[in-house]
């Protein structure tokens, strides 16, 4: 099986490139390790529909992205499958995340769409200021939602061990932009 990490996000806003900043730090901290399967990391930013292809392409997705959520509070972190997106997410805080939601029902709408699982986390917005500084709140759900993307790749028979504990989420986020879609 075909194991897909997807990051969405806007790298130059902050906590709203969440997405592609933990999948870039997962990838620098873990090895993917298993005998039936095979895990991919990829850098998704804000491309939605261009990214059709990759995720039609792989048996399983997993989503990291950011979402909105009706009366909750930055750094609050839910993870769901798509095919039960709870009522309460709303998925309205950036044009990212609407065009992802988007992309992911066109697929599922032609058929081909693999079960994906989202973890995903309440940014703090921050308008039209860039910056590669991520909140605490959400540098602290990402030990949230790193946990659960560990455990999600576990009950699929993926083992992680470490390649770079000294990896820290900040500092990959500082140079996420470097690191791109190597893919495209």
């Amino acid at each position: 099986m075909k194991i897909l990490i997807l990051g969405i996000g806007n790298v130059l806003f902050g906590d709203e490139g969440i997405g592609v900043h933990l999948a870039n730090y997962l990838d620098e901290k873990y090895n993917f390790i298993s005998d039936e399967h095979t895990v991919d990391v990829v850098d998704g930013g804000t491309l939605a529909q261009i990214l059709i292809p990759i995720i039609t392409d792989y048996d399983r997705v997993l989503l990291i992205d950011c979402v909105n959520v009706l009366d909750g509070d930055i750094g609050d972190v839910y993870s769901f499958d798509f095919d039960a997106v709870p009522d309460f997410i709303t998925w309205q805080g950036s044009a990212h995340e609407v065009e992802m939601l988007q992309t992911l029902q066109m697929i599922e709408m032609l058929g081909d769409l693999p079960p994906v699982k989202i973890v995903g986390v309440i940014p703090y917005v921050i308008g039209e200021d860039t910056t590669f500084t991520i909140t605490n709140e959400v540098l602290e759900a990402s030990k949230t939602m790193e946990h659960s993307i560990i455990n999600y790749l576990k009950d699929l028979k993926v083992e992680t061990t470490l390649k770079n504990s000294g990896a820290i989420l900040q500092e990959v986020a500082r140079t996420s932009y470097l690191r791109g879609t190597q893919w495209y």
